[in-house]
């Protein structure tokens, strides 16, 4: 039989697609374009007085503002923050919350469980059953059951907020192989902080009382974990008592030009300053002595001797930047302590010595007592969905007692030292390398083709080899890159059609939890990802199916709120915890004070029954339920307090256990958070530059591209050049020009680890030229999140009608799905950028051509190091 008669077409045709019938989805390059047929876009005036609240938990990014849904013909109409989350604080939503209610009405949702039936990666699939994709997924991971090799079913997830449910799953298979995208994103700032402080990975600055901000490379105004909320108390600070914000980046962003004063460090010196800045401080005795002195390893002595060689102008010599400002910009901080707070994010850690320097940033805050103060670098003690806090259904399957390297690669002792960050982007290569072997391998909300470091090469030459991944389950909301290299597809539910608890640290420093629940069905035979999970569960086998017994994701969820109150802060009464959380959305925890100080706090006759204390060092211990003695405090003045949750219960400038992992791998490391330059910037040629990326404010790498709504505000991404550089180089704005990545160079060091260092090609791209004075001399920057081949037509900027017949056949699954009218296609005429069109295109993605290089310990993804060349071309290949 002829295909072309009986094989449907593209995502239009997703609605009217009957169960066993086959449907075509490819890549934008193979489609055919349809021209855009011209006409005016239904508007719809909606009345909010009449429409349905309902608060829920948005994750448009890694944020997770409280919202409040509105509801109007099972529709959302409206997004507003959720006033009671303690860090919104108000109704106010950024652009990608308001962008939340297009995600349900997608003209592309995947809306049925699909099938592979053609080559992997050619686009044919077939309809199946739910029973039928469940089944066979079941009885695979059976197999690996009984051969006797559960890790071998292996679990990717994106940003999920699913962790419990996950984590369930995998452990009543026996699988460790939960893997993430934490290395890609933020290991290296997370373990400084568990280096330091010992209590969370991530700080929450009291930016409200704060006098002096020491910002390195963190773009908060736009791209940082709870920046929305960090921004508003930071733009408070500076109105009400004229708080000063100095940021140092390679880049004029969003945060850089609102600040006070933007420095252009040389990429991977954020740490040199940081380290000359502390070594003005200790020599000027700008210190909070009493605190240094009780709080803080090793001595001061110990200190001022080892920050002796960093002066002001050795880091200018590193850095470029002017002796005299970095003693000037010391001494200004330290003047505000303790209300003063020097931190960091990507810029800073996505190096080669990332590590030591966000833990050399942390240390300014040690030094000048802003640790734990009012207007300091503060941290919460619970920021976590504990099981004490928020009890699972019992049974609780054990923890797998299995490793494996892809999960827990010995290269990188330190990826899950304190939580499970993993090294993500090696586990295509290890597989590869046959470093593992997997059976089932199940994607969810991941996108790697897109997000990884060589993404469009290493990623999807290893997603279509058959021989390393037998089996791929992709489970989206969308036809994405990585679920056309998968075997089967599953729809899941958006963010606004499912249930979860979420939390995040809370900057007003009390501990919250939020309730994330449905306010919309999902459309067509979309569910929920948890639920799915829980499905196969079942179908396992008796051992495994006990623990899933409890029925389905609500009822999951129901049993963790079974220990929040029932009163409403407002003297309401609820049947339960549950009930009291779908009405509010929020519950924060009011019963403990602030956090503040709170290593000073003295411990409970409790905590010490049947304590010792060390007569050399201070640790006060205690014997645990498992028999094993732990430090639980710390003698200061002569009064045994918490300390912090590190082995020596003091902040770790000097950090033992990075010697002794250090020594176990045959690298040396004096446990201090010193300096070393980036091997493949060494003695740089002058026609060589360091390629960085970046965030816009509208955009979250894989999840936001096909939502018109933003792509439409930033959809291209052209390289930022210096005009002085583009000045030798005879370049303008809106020339072309080639760029072409090398891998790292290996240095000379002999505990280098940089991942393949062989300084050989990786890739090219021709991108369009932007000529700025914003950004350093020797650095190029190109934006990422762009440059789609699949995933809906705002992502891959194309512009046209769907076909007629499956335009109205999605019509009918959407008022059946929706109870509404049929919604516009507003993705007919309304993608302007389409490069058909006469459009910029939908951009490049960039990080096709950056190599994959973990940093040495943590393992976390060197993204700014990259060394590339250029040369000026006459246009886009």
């Amino acid at each position: 039989m002829d295909r072309r008669n009986f094989v449907k077409n593209g995502m239009g045709a997703m609605a009217g697609l009957a169960l066993g019938e086959l449907i075509t989805l490819a890549p934008a390059a193979a489609l055919n374009y349809r021209p855009v047929q011209e006409g005016k876009q239904r508007k719809v005036r909606n009345d909010y007085r009449t429409a349905r609240r309902t608060t829920t938990v948005c994750l448009n990014c890694s944020t997770v503002c409280g919202i409040e849904a509105f509801v109007a013909d099972n529709k959302v109409i409206k997004i507003r923050g959720n006033p009671l989350d303690p860090n919104m604080g108000s109704h106010m939503t950024c652009a990608k919350g308001q962008s939340a209610p297009t995600i349900n009405d997608y003209p592309e949702r995947l809306l049925y469980p699909l099938k592979r039936v053609g080559a992997r990666g050619e686009g044919l699939w077939q309809r199946v059953s739910w029973d039928e994709a469940y089944d066979d997924i079941a009885a695979r991971i059976r197999r690996s059951i009984a051969s006797g090799h559960p890790e071998r079913v292996a679990l990717h997830q994106g940003r999920s907020r699913i962790d419990a449910e996950i984590n369930r799953f995998l452990s009543a298979i026996g699988s460790p192989v939960q893997l993430n995208h934490r290395a890609l994103c933020s290991s290296n700032k997370r373990a400084a902080n568990y280096v330091s402080l010992g209590e969370t990975d991530w700080e929450s600055i009291d930016a409200e009382r704060c006098r002096y901000f020491l910002n390195f490379g963190a773009n908060f105004y736009e791209a940082h974990q709870g920046g929305l909320h960090l921004v508003s108390r930071v733009v408070k600070a500076r109105f009400d008592h004229g708080a000063k914000l100095v940021t140092f980046d390679v880049r004029l962003s969003n945060t850089a030009g609102r600040s006070d004063e933007w420095h252009q460090p040389f990429p991977g010196t954020e740490g040199a300053v940081a380290l000359a800045m502390a070594h003005v401080i200790v020599r000027d005795n700008r210190i909070d002595r009493a605190f240094v002195e009780q709080f803080v390893q090793p001595g001061l002595a110990t200190i001022g001797s080892w920050l002796a060689p960093y002066t002001p102008a050795w880091a200018a010599r590193q850095s470029g930047i002017a002796a005299a400002d970095i003693e000037r910009l010391a001494l200004e901080f330290a003047a505000a302590r303790p209300a003063a707070v020097a931190f960091s994010n990507r810029g800073t850690g996505a190096h080669y010595n990332g590590f030591n320097a966000e833990r050399a940033v942390v240390m300014l805050n040690a030094l000048v007592g802003s640790v734990g103060r009012e207007g300091g670098y503060c941290y919460g003690l619970d920021d976590k969905l504990s099981a004490s806090r928020y009890p699972q259904p019992q049974p609780v399957p054990p923890a797998p007692t299995i490793r494996t390297d892809l999960e827990d690669p010995p290269e990188w002792p330190l990826a899950n030292r304190w939580q499970k960050m993993k090294v993500g982007q090696i586990v295509y290569d290890y597989l590869r390398q046959g470093r593992a072997k997997l059976d089932v391998y199940i994607s969810y909300t991941l996108a790697s083709p897109m997000t990884w470091p060589e993404g469009r090469s290493t990623t999807v030459e290893v997603l279509k080899d058959e021989s390393l991944i037998p089996f791929h389950v992709c489970s989206d909301i969308l036809y994405s890159e990585t679920a056309h290299y998968a075997d089967l597809i599953l729809p899941d539910a958006a963010f606004l059609e499912r249930w979860g608890l979420d939390i995040r640290n809370n900057l007003e420093l009390q501990h919250y939890v939020m309730l994330r629940q449905p306010v919309v069905q999902p459309p067509g035979e979309a569910v929920s990802f948890a639920d799915s999970l829980f499905e196969i569960g079942r179908r396992l086998g008796p051992e495994q199916a006990r623990y899933f017994q409890f029925g389905r994701h609500q009822d999951f969820v129901r049993m963790q709120c079974s220990k929040l109150p029932s009163t409403g802060p407002d003297g309401r009464q609820f049947k339960d915890g549950f009930a009291y959380m779908q009405h509010y959305g929020v519950h924060v925890d009011r019963s403990a004070p602030k956090t503040f100080n709170v290593f000073a706090r003295p411990l409970t006759a409790k905590a010490l029954d049947g304590s010792r204390t060390d007569a050399d060092t201070g640790i006060v211990y205690r014997t645990n339920d498992k028999g094993k003695e732990v430090a639980v405090g710390l003698l200061a003045g002569g009064v045994a307090v918490r300390g912090f949750a590190t082995p020596s219960r003091r902040f770790e400038i000097h950090a033992p256990e990075i010697t002794q992992v250090a020594s176990a791998m045959a690298m040396q490391d004096d446990g201090m958070p010193g300096y070393r330059q980036v091997p493949s910037h060494r003695n740089l040629p002058a026609d060589r530059f360091i390629l960085t990326s970046f965030k816009w404010n509208v955009h979250t790498q894989g999840r936001t591209a096909s939502q018109k709504y933003l792509s439409e505000i930033v959809h291209d991404n052209p390289m930022w050049i210096n005009t002085a550089t583009a000045r030798k180089l005879r370049l303008k704005n809106g020339d072309w020009v080639e760029v072409t990545t090398y891998r790292p160079s290996s240095g000379t060091d002999a505990d280098q680890q940089a991942y393949r260092g062989t300084g050989a090609v990786v890739g090219s791209a021709r991108l369009r030229v932007f000529v700025t004075d914003g950004i350093h001399p020797r650095v190029l920057a190109v934006s990422n999140s762009l440059g789609w081949i699949t995933g809906g037509r705002a992502a891959e900027g194309r512009s046209g009608l769907r076909d007629q017949v499956a335009q109205q056949g999605l019509e009918a699954s959407a008022a059946q799905a929706y109870g509404a009218a049929p919604m516009p296609d507003d993705l007919n005429a309304g993608v302007w950028w389409d490069r058909a069109r006469g459009g910029r295109g939908n951009g490049y993605n960039i990080n096709a051509i950056l190599p994959i290089n973990p940093q040495p310990l943590v393992g976390m993804q060197a993204w700014f190091d990259t060394v590339c060349s250029l040369r000026k071309v006459a246009g886009p290949a």
